[in-house]
């Protein structure tokens, strides 16, 4: 039998050191890797069910023919009964449930609705303000506010609606808003601030304006800037606010149900107190139509927030047909500039005199007088 010498001998050892070691490296890597992938993976369900405290709709976003409500029972996509029939039936649900819990505290409201219905039916025809009172006032108090009578909701959010001379669209909004909201179990107030005279329309101011009476009345801790002439298809849209400014109205039917560019935060949006506060909300010098939502983008960009959306298939809505206002000719100039003043343009320079002030069956009324593009 040959001899091994031991100089041989010794190489082998080290191969096989050399081995044994590369493998307990290539099990430790694995270990690792392995490691990391289950830590992503908790961080992104622990991210998932904290969203979803703040009513975001992680549960089915799909659109089938019958989607599921959120117990997972199917419901038809166009609901028997008028918008009217509807509301009072849910009406009469709440208040029966509210008298089962009147002997103790409410609980807290869930963090998905359970009448949800997915797409819905939007009505355009329009009915008239003593109607829509008689039939949606009953469950509302003054100044249109309204709560969920079974739960305790778990923000409060008031809905600013800037007007001007569009009665139709605004009866046409609150019977379609009005009916959503109750569905999505939250604390609200309509507000319609309506700028006196007949100069150029200063959407931004509007909205700056009805941010600042809103907390007068109350502490909302939300706020959702609405134009008057967009209806939103989808109760999954839920009207709150999370973490981060959203756009809600991503998905338009004159625009194709598509996101005409993405820095878009015009039509209907929301954003948090500490947000606005934080952006000096809108600018105050975009008088007629156009760049006051680029403007407000900016803002957001700049102090390090983002625009969320909802999937194009959750967030549509559908736009009322009206005449446009005339463009902003100095729009650009202002959005240019923006950057500059965002400090000294916004809640911190806003003027303006509230000449009436009304809390009507479905909403509260602000008649202001903000003053003119020549005195801005």
């Amino acid at each position: 039998m040959p001899t091994i010498p031991a100089s041989k001998l010794g190489q082998n050892n080290v191969s096989a050191s050399q081995s044994s070691c590369c493998i307990r490296l290539h099990v430790f890597y694995k270990v690792v890797i392995a490691s990391v992938i289950i830590l992503v993976i908790l961080q992104y369900c622990f991210s998932a069910i904290t969203e979803s405290h703040k009513y975001e709709p992680w549960f089915s976003i799909s659109h089938p023919q019958n989607p599921p409500n959120a117990l997972g029972k199917p419901i038809a996509s166009s609901p028997t009964g008028s918008l009217f029939e509807r509301h009072e039936n849910e009406s009469q649900s709440s208040a029966s449930t509210n008298a089962t819990d009147s002997g103790g505290n409410l609980p807290k409201c869930p963090p998905v609705p359970p009448h949800l219905e997915g797409p819905i039916t939007v009505h355009k025809e329009d009915v008239s303000t003593e109607v829509l009172e008689r039939k949606l006032g009953q469950s509302l108090q003054p100044g249109g506010f309204g709560k969920p009578a079974n739960c305790l909701a778990k923000e409060s959010v008031a809905i600013i609606v800037p007007y001007r001379a569009r009665e139709t669209h605004l009866r046409v909004l609150l019977a379609n808003l009005h009916p959503l909201l109750r569905r999505q179990q939250l604390q609200y107030a309509i507000f319609v601030v309506e700028q006196a005279g007949n100069g150029p329309f200063n959407r931004a101011m509007l909205m700056n304006v009805g941010y600042k009476e809103a907390l007068r009345l109350n502490n909302f801790t939300c706020f959702i800037f609405h134009d008057v002439d967009l209806l939103p298809e989808d109760d999954r849209n839920i009207y709150s606010c999370p973490e981060q400014p959203r756009h809600m109205s991503v998905a338009v039917d004159v625009f194709s149900y598509k996101l005409p560019y993405a820095e878009i935060f015009g039509g209907v949006s929301a954003m948090r107190k500490e947000q606005f506060e934080l952006v000096n909300g809108f600018s105050n010098l975009f008088w007629g139509w156009g760049g006051e939502d680029d403007d407000m983008a900016n803002r957001i960009k700049f102090h390090k927030l983002h625009i969320s959306r909802y999937p194009t298939n959750i967030a549509r809505y559908k736009m009322l047909s009206h005449k446009k206002e005339k463009a902003n000719p100095t729009r650009y100039k202002f959005l240019y500039s923006g950057k500059r003043r965002f400090k000294t343009d916004g809640l911190n320079s806003l003027k303006y005199s509230l000449k009436k002030r009304e809390l009507k069956p479905l909403y509260t009324w602000l008649y202001v007088d903000i003053g003119s593009s020549k005195s801005s």
